[in-house]
Protein backbone atom coordinates (compact mmCIF):
# COMPACT_ATOMS: atom_id res chain seq x y z
CA UNK A 1 0.00 0.00 0.00
CA UNK A 2 1.42 3.31 -1.01
CA UNK A 3 1.45 5.74 1.91
CA UNK A 4 0.61 9.41 1.40
CA UNK A 5 3.28 12.06 1.69
CA UNK A 6 3.25 14.38 4.66
CA UNK A 7 1.24 17.55 4.15
CA UNK A 8 -0.10 20.50 6.04
CA UNK A 9 -3.58 20.31 7.58
CA UNK A 10 -5.28 22.13 4.73
CA UNK A 11 -3.44 20.13 2.07
CA UNK A 12 -4.22 16.60 3.22
CA UNK A 13 -6.32 14.92 0.58
CA UNK A 14 -9.79 13.73 1.34
CA UNK A 15 -9.84 10.18 2.69
CA UNK A 16 -11.07 7.41 0.48
CA UNK A 17 -13.42 6.34 3.23
CA UNK A 18 -14.81 8.66 5.88
CA UNK A 19 -15.81 7.26 9.26
CA UNK A 20 -19.39 8.38 8.69
CA UNK A 21 -19.51 6.37 5.47
CA UNK A 22 -18.44 3.11 7.03
CA UNK A 23 -21.82 1.61 7.84
CA UNK A 24 -23.16 2.23 4.35
CA UNK A 25 -20.00 0.91 2.71
CA UNK A 26 -19.88 -2.44 4.49
CA UNK A 27 -20.24 -4.98 1.64
CA UNK A 28 -22.94 -7.65 1.86
CA UNK A 29 -20.45 -10.49 1.98
CA UNK A 30 -19.56 -13.22 4.50
CA UNK A 31 -17.27 -12.07 7.29
CA UNK A 32 -13.58 -12.81 6.94
CA UNK A 33 -13.19 -12.89 10.72
CA UNK A 34 -12.69 -16.21 12.53
CA UNK A 35 -15.70 -18.45 12.91
CA UNK A 36 -17.69 -18.16 16.15
CA UNK A 37 -16.18 -21.29 17.66
CA UNK A 38 -12.66 -20.05 16.91
CA UNK A 39 -12.88 -17.01 19.18
CA UNK A 40 -12.44 -18.74 22.56
CA UNK A 41 -9.75 -20.99 21.05
CA UNK A 42 -7.71 -18.05 19.77
CA UNK A 43 -8.13 -16.11 23.02
CA UNK A 44 -7.13 -19.17 25.02
CA UNK A 45 -4.02 -19.58 22.88
CA UNK A 46 -3.13 -15.92 23.43
CA UNK A 47 -3.49 -16.31 27.21
CA UNK A 48 -1.29 -19.42 27.16
CA UNK A 49 1.36 -17.69 25.06
CA UNK A 50 1.55 -14.75 27.47
CA UNK A 51 1.86 -16.95 30.54
CA UNK A 52 5.20 -16.23 32.17
CA UNK A 53 6.09 -13.39 29.78
CA UNK A 54 7.31 -10.39 31.78
CA UNK A 55 8.58 -8.00 29.10
CA UNK A 56 5.88 -5.57 27.98
CA UNK A 57 7.33 -5.48 24.46
CA UNK A 58 6.95 -9.26 24.11
CA UNK A 59 3.41 -9.11 25.47
CA UNK A 60 2.62 -6.39 22.96
CA UNK A 61 4.01 -8.51 20.12
CA UNK A 62 1.74 -11.37 21.13
CA UNK A 63 -1.25 -9.06 21.43
CA UNK A 64 -0.51 -7.60 17.97
CA UNK A 65 -0.36 -11.11 16.49
CA UNK A 66 -3.70 -11.91 18.14
CA UNK A 67 -5.28 -8.73 16.75
CA UNK A 68 -3.93 -9.45 13.27
CA UNK A 69 -6.18 -12.51 13.10
CA UNK A 70 -9.10 -10.09 13.12
CA UNK A 71 -7.67 -7.90 10.36
CA UNK A 72 -6.30 -5.31 12.79
CA UNK A 73 -2.65 -4.72 11.83
CA UNK A 74 -2.50 -1.39 13.67
CA UNK A 75 -2.35 -1.53 17.49
CA UNK A 76 -1.46 1.17 20.01
CA UNK A 77 -1.25 1.31 23.80
CA UNK A 78 -0.71 4.43 25.90
CA UNK A 79 -1.07 5.09 29.62
CA UNK A 80 -2.04 8.45 31.09
CA UNK A 81 -1.52 9.66 34.64
CA UNK A 82 -3.63 12.31 36.34
CA UNK A 83 -1.36 15.18 35.36
CA UNK A 84 -1.41 14.10 31.75
CA UNK A 85 -5.08 14.93 31.36
CA UNK A 86 -5.26 17.80 28.88
CA UNK A 87 -1.52 17.38 28.34
CA UNK A 88 0.48 15.53 25.71
CA UNK A 89 -0.05 11.82 25.11
CA UNK A 90 3.60 11.82 24.11
CA UNK A 91 4.52 12.05 27.78
CA UNK A 92 2.80 8.75 28.47
CA UNK A 93 4.50 5.37 28.10
CA UNK A 94 3.61 4.22 24.58
CA UNK A 95 3.73 0.95 22.67
CA UNK A 96 2.65 1.49 19.10
CA UNK A 97 2.31 -0.22 15.75
CA UNK A 98 0.81 2.56 13.67
CA UNK A 99 2.13 3.74 10.29
CA UNK A 100 5.27 5.84 10.82
CA UNK A 101 3.87 8.59 8.60
CA UNK A 102 0.75 8.89 10.76
CA UNK A 103 2.81 9.05 13.95
CA UNK A 104 4.89 11.88 12.51
CA UNK A 105 1.81 13.70 11.21
CA UNK A 106 0.14 13.32 14.61
CA UNK A 107 3.09 15.01 16.30
CA UNK A 108 3.52 17.72 13.69
CA UNK A 109 -0.16 18.68 13.85
CA UNK A 110 -0.24 18.70 17.65
CA UNK A 111 -3.11 16.22 17.71
CA UNK A 112 -2.31 15.20 21.27
CA UNK A 113 -4.20 18.38 22.28
CA UNK A 114 -7.46 17.46 20.50
CA UNK A 115 -7.34 13.66 20.15
CA UNK A 116 -11.02 12.61 20.34
CA UNK A 117 -10.04 9.06 21.33
CA UNK A 118 -8.36 10.33 24.50
CA UNK A 119 -11.32 12.64 25.12
CA UNK A 120 -13.89 9.85 24.94
CA UNK A 121 -11.72 7.32 26.81
CA UNK A 122 -11.59 9.51 29.91
CA UNK A 123 -15.26 8.77 30.63
CA UNK A 124 -16.08 5.64 28.63
CA UNK A 125 -16.37 2.41 30.62
CA UNK A 126 -16.05 -0.02 27.74
CA UNK A 127 -14.73 -0.40 24.23
CA UNK A 128 -16.15 1.93 21.58
CA UNK A 129 -15.99 2.11 17.80
CA UNK A 130 -14.28 5.12 16.30
CA UNK A 131 -17.45 5.72 14.30
CA UNK A 132 -19.29 6.21 17.61
CA UNK A 133 -16.81 8.87 18.67
CA UNK A 134 -17.02 10.46 15.22
CA UNK A 135 -20.82 10.73 15.38
CA UNK A 136 -20.98 11.79 19.03
CA UNK A 137 -22.78 15.12 19.37
CA UNK A 138 -19.94 16.46 21.52
CA UNK A 139 -17.32 15.76 18.82
CA UNK A 140 -16.21 18.92 17.02
CA UNK A 141 -15.52 19.28 13.32
CA UNK A 142 -11.80 19.57 14.03
CA UNK A 143 -11.95 16.28 15.95
CA UNK A 144 -13.84 14.64 13.09
CA UNK A 145 -11.15 15.85 10.73
CA UNK A 146 -8.71 13.92 12.93
CA UNK A 147 -10.46 10.66 12.01
CA UNK A 148 -10.74 11.65 8.34
CA UNK A 149 -7.02 12.32 8.15
CA UNK A 150 -6.18 9.09 10.00
CA UNK A 151 -8.09 7.26 7.26
CA UNK A 152 -5.78 8.69 4.61
CA UNK A 153 -2.87 7.04 6.41
CA UNK A 154 -4.57 3.63 6.44
CA UNK A 155 -6.43 3.83 9.78
CA UNK A 156 -9.90 3.63 8.25
CA UNK A 157 -11.84 2.01 11.06
CA UNK A 158 -11.14 0.83 14.56
CA UNK A 159 -12.00 0.57 18.22
CA UNK A 160 -10.46 1.87 21.41
CA UNK A 161 -10.57 0.22 24.82
CA UNK A 162 -10.35 2.52 27.87
CA UNK A 163 -8.56 0.77 30.72
CA UNK A 164 -9.31 2.45 34.03
CA UNK A 165 -7.50 1.44 37.20
CA UNK A 166 -8.14 2.03 40.89
CA UNK A 167 -6.45 5.44 40.72
CA UNK A 168 -7.19 8.51 38.63
CA UNK A 169 -5.01 7.44 35.70
CA UNK A 170 -6.10 5.39 32.73
CA UNK A 171 -4.75 3.67 29.66
CA UNK A 172 -6.03 3.23 26.11
CA UNK A 173 -5.62 0.27 23.77
CA UNK A 174 -6.64 0.86 20.16
CA UNK A 175 -7.06 -1.59 17.30
CA UNK A 176 -7.36 -0.27 13.74
CA UNK A 177 -8.05 -1.63 10.27
CA UNK A 178 -7.06 -0.54 6.76
CA UNK A 179 -10.62 -1.25 5.61
CA UNK A 180 -13.97 0.41 6.30
CA UNK A 181 -15.59 -2.78 7.62
CA UNK A 182 -16.70 -2.38 11.22
CA UNK A 183 -15.61 -4.98 13.73
CA UNK A 184 -18.29 -7.38 14.90
CA UNK A 185 -19.51 -7.10 18.47
CA UNK A 186 -18.10 -10.53 19.30
CA UNK A 187 -14.70 -9.51 17.94
CA UNK A 188 -14.75 -6.33 20.03
CA UNK A 189 -15.50 -8.37 23.16
CA UNK A 190 -12.50 -10.62 22.63
CA UNK A 191 -10.16 -7.77 21.73
CA UNK A 192 -11.29 -5.98 24.88
CA UNK A 193 -10.55 -9.04 27.00
CA UNK A 194 -7.12 -9.38 25.40
CA UNK A 195 -6.42 -5.67 25.98
CA UNK A 196 -7.41 -5.94 29.64
CA UNK A 197 -5.18 -9.00 30.07
CA UNK A 198 -2.26 -7.12 28.53
CA UNK A 199 -2.91 -4.07 30.70
CA UNK A 200 -3.01 -6.05 33.94
CA UNK A 201 0.22 -7.84 33.04
CA UNK A 202 2.18 -4.95 31.56
CA UNK A 203 0.86 -1.59 32.77
CA UNK A 204 3.35 -1.38 35.62
CA UNK A 205 6.22 -2.77 33.55
CA UNK A 206 5.87 -0.19 30.76
CA UNK A 207 6.81 2.74 32.97
CA UNK A 208 9.57 0.95 34.84
CA UNK A 209 11.22 -0.33 31.66
CA UNK A 210 10.95 3.03 29.92
CA UNK A 211 12.79 4.66 32.82
CA UNK A 212 15.31 1.83 33.07
CA UNK A 213 16.16 1.77 29.37
CA UNK A 214 16.16 5.50 28.68
CA UNK A 215 19.49 6.32 27.00
CA UNK A 216 21.72 8.92 28.57
CA UNK A 217 21.51 12.18 26.59
CA UNK A 218 23.80 15.07 27.40
CA UNK A 219 22.30 18.39 28.48
CA UNK A 220 23.03 19.89 25.07
CA UNK A 221 21.49 16.91 23.26
CA UNK A 222 18.34 17.24 25.35
CA UNK A 223 18.14 20.96 24.58
CA UNK A 224 18.54 20.38 20.84
CA UNK A 225 15.91 17.63 20.57
CA UNK A 226 13.52 19.62 22.80
CA UNK A 227 13.64 22.64 20.50
CA UNK A 228 13.41 20.35 17.47
CA UNK A 229 10.25 18.86 19.00
CA UNK A 230 8.85 22.39 19.22
CA UNK A 231 9.28 22.84 15.49
CA UNK A 232 12.52 24.82 15.44
CA UNK A 233 15.01 24.37 12.59
CA UNK A 234 18.68 23.69 13.22
CA UNK A 235 19.43 27.34 12.44
CA UNK A 236 16.77 28.53 14.92
CA UNK A 237 18.10 26.19 17.61
CA UNK A 238 21.61 27.48 17.03
CA UNK A 239 20.46 31.05 17.57
CA UNK A 240 18.55 30.11 20.74
CA UNK A 241 21.43 28.14 22.25
CA UNK A 242 24.22 30.33 20.94
CA UNK A 243 25.90 27.59 18.92
CA UNK A 244 26.42 26.98 15.20
CA UNK A 245 23.93 25.19 12.95
CA UNK A 246 26.51 22.46 12.31
CA UNK A 247 26.90 21.89 16.03
CA UNK A 248 23.13 21.54 16.38
CA UNK A 249 23.06 18.95 13.60
CA UNK A 250 25.93 17.11 15.27
CA UNK A 251 24.02 16.83 18.56
CA UNK A 252 20.78 15.79 16.87
CA UNK A 253 22.57 13.06 14.90
CA UNK A 254 23.90 11.73 18.20
CA UNK A 255 20.37 11.75 19.61
CA UNK A 256 19.05 9.79 16.61
CA UNK A 257 21.79 7.23 17.07
CA UNK A 258 21.22 6.85 20.81
CA UNK A 259 17.45 6.51 20.40
CA UNK A 260 17.85 4.25 17.34
CA UNK A 261 15.46 6.25 15.15
CA UNK A 262 15.67 7.74 11.68
CA UNK A 263 14.17 11.22 12.02
CA UNK A 264 14.14 14.05 14.54
CA UNK A 265 10.34 13.94 14.73
CA UNK A 266 10.31 10.31 15.83
CA UNK A 267 13.27 11.04 18.12
CA UNK A 268 11.27 13.79 19.83
CA UNK A 269 8.31 11.45 20.28
CA UNK A 270 10.47 8.72 21.76
CA UNK A 271 12.42 11.10 24.01
CA UNK A 272 9.16 12.48 25.39
CA UNK A 273 7.65 9.04 25.94
CA UNK A 274 10.79 7.97 27.83
CA UNK A 275 10.60 11.05 30.03
CA UNK A 276 13.89 12.46 28.71
CA UNK A 277 12.29 15.77 27.70
CA UNK A 278 9.15 17.62 28.79
CA UNK A 279 7.17 19.08 25.91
Amino acid sequence: MERPRMAAFSQVREPRCRVTDQLSLIPPMPSLEPAKEAFPVELGRFLEQTDGVARSEQLFDLLSAFALQYECPWVAYSSHSADQILKSVRRAPVLMRYPDEWQEHYVQMGYDRIDPIIKKSRKALGAFRWSEAYNDVSTTEVERRFFDEAATFGLKSGISVPLHGPGVGFAIMSFARPSCRELQNRTITYLQLAALHFHLRAAGAVKSRCIEEAPNLSQREQECILWAARGKSSWDIGVILGISENTVNFHIKKVLRKLDVGSRTVAALKAASLGIIEL
